[in-house]
C-alpha cells in the first residue's frame, strides 16, 4: 500500500511520559504519481501512544497541517484546548 502512496513530511514530534514515548507525525499523502499537484494531497496528524483520546486528524491544506501539528502538540503538553480538524 505504502509503494501507491507518496509521503510529504511536514513536522516529527516525539514526547517522553511516565507510560512511555508519544509520536506526533504530520504528513501529507498523495497517491503515486500524482507530483503533490494542488487538491491531491491530503495532510494528517497522526498520534501515536494515547490511548482514550482522537489519535488522528485531517488537514485539508498545508497550511492547516504545520498550525494543526502545533495545536495538537500544545494540547498534549497541557497548554491548549484539543484542536479541531481542518480549523487554522
Amino acid at each position: 500500500m505504502l509503494d501507491q502512496m507518496t509521503l510529504y513530511p511536514v513536522a516529527d514530534d516525539v514526547l517522553f511520559a511516565p507510560g512511555g514515548k508519544v509520536v506526533i507525525r504530520t504528513y501529507g499523502v498523495a497517491p503515486a504519481g500524482a507530483g503533490g499537484s494542488a487538491g491531491a494531497v491530503s495532510y494528517r496528524t497522526w498520534v501515536t501512544g494515547v490511548r482514550d483520546h482522537p489519535r488522528y486528524w485531517h488537514w485539508g491544506h498545508f497550511e492547516d497541517a504545520a498550525s494543526g501539528h502545533r495545536r495538537v502538540l500544545e494540547w498534549l503538553t497541557g497548554r491548549g484546548p484539543q484542536p479541531v480538524e481542518g480549523l487554522s
